[in-house]
């Protein structure tokens, strides 16, 4: 009987993977899209007031968004994964410590990251890849939404934790809010009273902090432990198992910012050496980069959603239905690629003429951009899956090691090398390569760790 009461109390152990996966990947997916669409919404009033050096000014800035977005998944996943764990493995009171020195992190950290941008703005810019005639526009906007990092960092790590918790709707409620209020305030702020990158910043860090307030309100009233003030104070051991769970979504997180940084430097070195100018390549990039972000929320929310499912079952010992959580995720990612693929190839003039007008150069490099560079598309859930995969079941190390196959192993060796032998294509032609490669080496790897006789599918119990 107390067995029977302890199954019904935990719902990630006993309800259909479907009716799990719809409940916990929606509302991440729906939280994942809202998150893109501060990106998104900036980059459409900008490009469209400001114009092209906006839009450039805005790419500049975005490896700083990066890497919040990997302090956020450091201790958000991290602290979802060692929660979720520890939940399922019965033991309630360690699990609450990892809740609580997470929240502590991410607070500590973001508030770390806002003090040294605004010590070191300008080295920063430079080193960002910052033409003169981007300077200004730059500045303006990091100095502005340099503030919102501490509260950034929370909305989008303490989502993380709000779904491990079991409420995975809140966890989308604090980020519809806050992107609402920046979408109303960005038209308010950069058309109505005409303020340009400044009002697109300033309404950027007011949704920020919405939401992270909303999410503070949540952890401090969780539903299924009650976070005090002593497991709000870090511990060596605490902070060290969420900083190795969520090491893997962090790496590539931060992979993605390095990467970006010398994409940057080469967009800007090669473009000047081609008919495009420095500025085309590096506008055309930062869009595609933030629109190729709206796909993959949906493969990170689908991912974000099936790490408590994979955690929790792992940790009560329920292989079958972790195995069958990560492929179902796999055919649904395989899905949501294939459509992101035929956007990508079929429509790419009309996606970045949403974000203004440009001229013949500037359109034609997306186009080229869009084809070429996201070619692989629908190969790339494989990488990400796999990776948080690893995480959810505590493996961090090949989590990691997955998180860096793309980006850094691949990616990075290949936007130096190549384009020394065929110019500024060579940047386009590094990023199919390196998805093909990436999504190869995830299959090998997934393959194996299913293949293990502890995965075998059991009907009665997945």
């Amino acid at each position: 009987m107390q067995e029977q009461k302890k199954l019904q109390g935990n719902p990630l152990g006993i309800l259909s993977i479907r009716k799990l996966l719809m409940k916990f990947t929606v509302p991440s997916i729906v939280a994942m899209l809202t998150s893109a669409l501060y990106n998104i919404v900036d980059q459409y009033f900008i490009g469209n007031s400001v114009g092209e050096l906006g839009n450039a000014a805005t790419n500049i800035a975005f490896p700083l968004t990066t890497c919040c977005i990997a302090i956020a998944l450091l201790f958000g996943i991290g602290g979802a994964a060692a929660f979720n764990l520890a939940k399922g493995a019965g033991d309630d009171e360690t699990a609450v410590y990892y809740l609580g020195n997470a929240m502590t992190g991410m607070l500590a950290i973001g508030t770390i990251l806002f003090l040294v941008t605004q010590l070191f703005l300008n080295p920063m810019l430079r080193f960002f890849g910052a033409p003169e005639s981007i300077m200004g526009y730059a500045h303006t906007y990091v100095s502005i939404t340099s503030i919102g990092f501490p509260m950034l960092i929370f909305s989008s790590g303490g989502g993380h934790l709000i779904r491990a918790d079991g409420s995975p709707n809140f966890s989308m409620l604090c980020n519809i809010v806050g992107a609402v209020i920046n979408t109303v305030l960005d038209a308010l702020f950069v058309f109505g009273f005409d303020m340009g990158m400044a009002g697109a910043a300033l309404a950027t860090i007011i949704g920020q902090y919405v939401s992270g307030f909303l999410a503070i309100y949540y952890l401090a009233h969780c539903k299924t432990v009650t976070v005090k003030a002593r497991h709000l104070r870090l511990h060596a051991k605490y902070v060290a198992r969420v900083a190795s769970l969520g090491a893997a979504p962090c790496s590539n997180q931060l992979a993605m910012m390095v990467v970006q940084l010398v994409m940057n430097k080469s967009l800007t070195y090669y473009g000047g050496q081609s008919s495009y100018g420095e500025e085309v390549p590096l506008a055309c990039a930062g869009i595609i980069s933030k629109v190729n972000q709206v796909y993959f929320s949906f493969i990170i929310g689908l991912s974000q959603g099936m790490q408590p499912i994979i955690s929790f079952n792992y940790g009560a010992g329920k292989y079958g239905r972790v195995k069958k959580a990560f492929l179902t995720s796999a055919s649904i990612g395989f899905v949501i690629s294939l459509v992101a693929f035929a956007l990508f190839q079929f429509i790419p003039r009309q996606i970045i003429q949403v974000f203004g007008e440009g001229s013949e150069e500037y359109i034609a490099f997306s186009v080229s951009y869009f084809r070429v560079f996201l070619f692989f598309t629908f190969l790339n859930f494989l990488q990400p899956l796999t990776s948080n995969c690893f995480t959810a079941i505590g493996k961090p190390l090949i989590g990691m090691f997955l998180s860096l196959t793309r980006q850094i192993i691949f990616l990075l060796p290949l936007i130096v090398c190549l384009p020394f032998i065929i110019g500024i294509d060579g940047i386009l032609y590094a990023g199919p390569i390196a998805d093909g490669l990436a999504a190869v080496v995830s299959f090998v790897m997934i393959s194996k760790e299913l293949k293990k006789p502890n995965y075998r599918l059991d009907a009665e119990r997945a």
